[in-house]
């Protein structure tokens, strides 16, 4: 059987595919597939004989270590990464342009250089420009360098040389490898100098921070193609109506998921919010109809949140559904649910549900609130907002026990709430007046 076998490689990025097209599918260049032909079974041959195995390791012969992180000083950060940075640990920020990423590392980067020497290297500003920032929100620089490059090879070299324990490379799309053979920026060259930095982290102990740019739709093919090589991917977020930025983690292999760090843009940069749930919250409002207020688990932070219901008689055409940080889909079930299990008919009503402050949250533990809203909306009936609702809604109308009740109901009462609407159960909450509502047309009572 003939080991002669036809491919096509891209004269760009050395990318190979079994069949010719006009644009390569990888770095995105036309016109630069060439035809080779290889013998398939002289290369196993001769790399048969030439690797020799690879070296196996006895788990049980290996010593448990504890994970000794670098606290950041900032308590909403290190809640995210799981207590601290991992030393030796590859770490990608990602965000919208000009949302405050530079601002973040810098201000960790300020926190931990007391302790940690930190290297700052930055493709797109110059050690000018990167001290006028440093100043302005007054970070320490004491034992923080700067490196104005964009070449990998240089800045390893210089790195290993300065031994810091935090690495900053601002950004991943500006620099580039001289060994791949296209412009930085482009798939090839951002992955080939992130194996390069994730190999500088893994030998030598210490923490690199990869800033990644993104657009508002995520197309950017760059953070995207990382996350499966670094160790930690942090998504910074924020809304155009207020201060506040979100950090979540998507991809964490030393912590949570689930963690949200609540931060506040000052003009001294990012100060960490103690107590969330007065952000998501109006307190000085009135009770008013369709306005009710609930509690939401993000890891193990629990804090209130608004919804808003507008509930208004279809003009025209099939009623509407639309939501704002709360799930589509999950609102068209539960209006369903209305319609069916109790008196009150929303086929013919359009439906606004709304989260205020822009949060975006996918509890079932707020379908109770929900439905609650959405009721109170359209029978017009102002809802105490001293009280707080709790509950997962069923296809039947019943109303199902939610996750850490007893920690949501805590957070209640220390807030100052006097009432709680939850699913029945035993569960103790103090001072906190409890009523409990099997199916939805408890509730409905419970509004009118």
């Amino acid at each position: 059987m003939s080991g002669l076998k036809t491919i096509f490689v891209c004269s760009n990025c050395d990318a190979q595919f079994p069949k010719w097209s006009g644009r390569c599918s990888e770095c995105g260049s036309w016109g630069t597939l060439s035809e080779q032909i290889i013998d398939n079974q002289v290369t196993q041959k001769n790399i048969s004989k030439k690797i020799s195995g690879a070296s196996v390791i006895d788990l049980t012969e290996i010593k448990a270590v504890s994970l000794s992180r670098i606290k950041t000083k900032i308590d909403e950060i290190d809640r995210v990464l799981g207590g601290g940075l991992v030393p030796g640990s590859l770490v990608l920020l990602s965000g919208e342009p000009g949302i405050g990423k530079s601002t973040l590392v810098a201000q960790i980067a300020s926190a931990v250089n007391q302790d940690y020497a930190a290297v700052y290297v930055s493709g797109e500003e110059s050690a000018v420009q990167v001290k006028m920032r440093l100043e302005r929100l007054h970070c320490h620089f004491d034992n923080l360098k700067f490196i104005s490059e964009t070449n990998v090879e240089k800045i390893i070299s210089s790195v290993l040389k300065l031994k810091p324990g935090i690495l900053i490379i601002d950004s991943i799309q500006t620099v580039y490898s001289s060994l791949v053979p296209s412009e930085a920026g482009s798939i090839s060259q951002i992955r080939a100098a992130t194996v390069k930095f994730l190999e500088l982290a893994k030998e030598n102990n210490i923490t690199v921070f990869l800033i990644g740019h993104i657009t508002k739709d995520g197309q950017v093919a760059g953070p995207k193609s990382l996350e499966h090589i670094v160790d930690t991917v942090l998504y910074l977020e924020t809304e155009t109506n207020n201060n506040y930025s979100l950090l979540r983690t998507t991809k964490n292999r030393f912590g949570s998921l689930n963690e949200l760090g609540v931060l506040e843009m000052t003009g001294r940069g990012f100060q960490e919010v103690k107590n969330p749930s007065l952000v998501f919250v109006e307190e000085s409002l009135k009770n008013i109809s369709g306005s009710v207020i609930s509690c939401v688990l993000e890891g193990t932070r629990p804090f209130l949140a608004d919804l808003q219901a507008l509930v208004t008689k279809t003009i025209f055409g099939y009623p509407g559904r639309k939501t704002s940080g709360f799930d589509l889909s999950r609102l068209q079930v539960l209006s369903s649910v209305i319609t069916k299990r109790t008196k009150i008919n929303l086929t013919a009503q359009d439906i606004i549900l709304n989260v205020v402050g822009g949060l975006k949250i996918s509890d079932p533990a707020l379908d109770l609130a929900a439905v609650a809203a959405i009721i109170s909306s359209f029978l017009n009936k102002n809802f105490n907002r001293q009280t707080l609702v709790l509950g997962e809604v069923g296809l039947g109308a019943e109303v199902r026990p939610v996750f850490k009740l007893a920690q949501r109901l805590r957070e209640a009462e220390r807030l100052g709430f006097t009432t709680a609407i939850i699913p029945p159960g035993e569960v103790k909450a103090g001072k906190l007046k409890l009523i409990r509502v099997k199916t939805l047309e408890d509730l409905v009572e419970i509004i009118k």
